[in-house]
């Protein structure tokens, strides 16, 4: 009884099974199913099954999370796994990416930026299941600075008399390795085609580019002046030099204070080789000729050198020429300041003698001065002359020191005498 029974439950059971509604299998591509059934496990797509929908990592489900086979044989819904897409990336500016596998899941992509950009943010990103990129957004930016390039170090000498030199050179153009665009090219220190003064000039030009980054070059612009050793007054005397008063082409001119004369060049130039033309001057006590055969010759002996203050008196008991040298006395200091001799004409022909300090002038030199000079025989006069020996002033009278003074002072050469004097300390008490 009971092998009858069993049997009959089977009967009925295969019975059941193939009578009842089957669904073709489910094929989920990346994807699967996970089925339940009334009928036992071994049956997956029996009526009323019902199948729970996954996708594979990476993919996301289109169509409904649950499938039922129905009476019809069908299932209920139609499901599709599709691979997962991360939005389209954007493309960075100056510059770009590649991509392995598009914007889909699992692809990896690689910014690049063009010549002169460099990149910002994370060179390779990747889709990630989240359908987000991994890393951070990516930039090209231009952080390489311009390229400017400066000439070599300019080295120039001096002309001769001058103390600065011209220097020209080309003015850098700046490149930029980004997009080519620069700002102004900015100069620091004096352009090109100045006259530079002797010693180093540090030269420096400035570009920027639309991103502001600075590009420099720097160079030196190298002036010399080509110097002789430098040259001192001689004693008892005056140095006046043109320009530095030791570059190359500079000329130094000598005098003589009153009562000493140049002896020696009276002028020097500093040559190429950095010598001194001529030979070094010295200034000597003058020595007046008075045994010379005219009044000419006499004056020029002081050509350029000395002034001269002739004082013409018929007696030496004349009250205005005993007034006059007793004023000439307590001012000898002023009148060697202003180089100014003395020269005194005492007497008439034929009983005259004339008187350079000390030294006596014979009787035909003294009257020839008189004549020449035009000079009145009998009554007293003074005449100033000049160092050109030009007559300036006549005093029919005596002449203070302080009115002579004021006249000499006024002279174009005793200007300029005056300076020298100054700068040397040179004065009367």
């Amino acid at each position: 009884t009971y092998s009858i029974d069993k049997k009959s439950t089977v009967s009925v059971f295969l019975f059941s099974v193939l009578e009842t509604p089957w669904c073709s299998p489910i094929k989920v591509k990346h994807g699967y199913a996970n089925c339940r059934t009334p009928q036992g496990e071994y049956y997956k797509n029996v009526l009323g099954t019902r199948c729970d929908i996954r996708c594979q990592k990476g993919y996301e489900l289109h169509g409904p999370q649950q499938l039922i086979c129905q009476s019809s044989k069908r299932w209920s819904g139609k499901v599709l796994c599709k691979q997962k897409r991360c939005p389209t990336l954007s493309m960075p500016t100056n510059g770009g990416f590649k991509c392995l596998d598009g914007a889909y899941f699992g692809s990896r992509c690689e910014y690049y930026c063009s010549p002169g950009y460099q990149l910002k943010g994370d060179r390779i990103v990747t889709c990630m299941d989240n359908k987000v990129w991994s890393g951070r957004p990516a930039s090209c930016v231009d952080t390489e600075p311009p390229r400017i390039q400066c000439p070599s170090v300019k080295e120039k000498t001096a002309e001769p008399n001058k103390l600065t030199a011209r220097v020209f050179w080309d003015t850098p153009e700046g490149r930029d390795t980004a997009d080519g665009i620069l700002t102004d090219v900015i100069l620091k220190g004096l352009p090109p085609g100045s006259h530079f003064p002797e010693g180093d000039h540090k030269i420096q030009y400035t570009v920027y580019d639309r991103a502001e980054n600075k590009g420099t070059c720097k160079f030196l612009v190298k002036v010399r002046v080509r110097r002789c050793a430098k040259l001192n007054a001689p004693d008892n005397g005056y140095i006046k030099c043109s320009g530095d008063g030791n570059n190359y082409g500079a000329t130094c001119e000598f005098s003589c204070i009153g009562g000493y004369e140049l002896q020696g060049s009276p002028a020097r130039v500093c040559q190429y080789n950095l010598g001194w033309s001529g030979v070094e001057p010295t200034c000597a006590p003058m020595n007046i000729n008075v045994n010379v055969r005219t009044a000419a010759a006499l004056l020029d002996q002081f050509y350029e050198k000395r002034r001269l203050l002739i004082i013409s008196t018929p007696t030496a008991a004349n009250f205005f020429y005993r007034m006059q040298l007793g004023m000439l006395q307590p001012a000898q200091c002023g009148l060697d300041l202003r180089h100014v001799t003395v020269v005194e004409l005492v007497g008439v022909f034929p009983a005259q003698i004339g008187r350079i300090g000390v030294k006596l002038l014979p009787p035909s030199l003294a009257l020839q001065l008189r004549l020449l000079l035009r000079i009145p025989h009998y009554n007293f006069n003074i005449v100033v002359m000049d160092k050109h020996g030009m007559d300036k002033e006549r005093y029919p009278f005596p002449a203070t020191p302080a009115e002579l003074f004021a006249l000499i002072d006024n002279f174009p050469l005793r200007k300029e005498e005056m300076k020298l004097q100054a700068e040397i300390g040179q004065s009367c008490p």
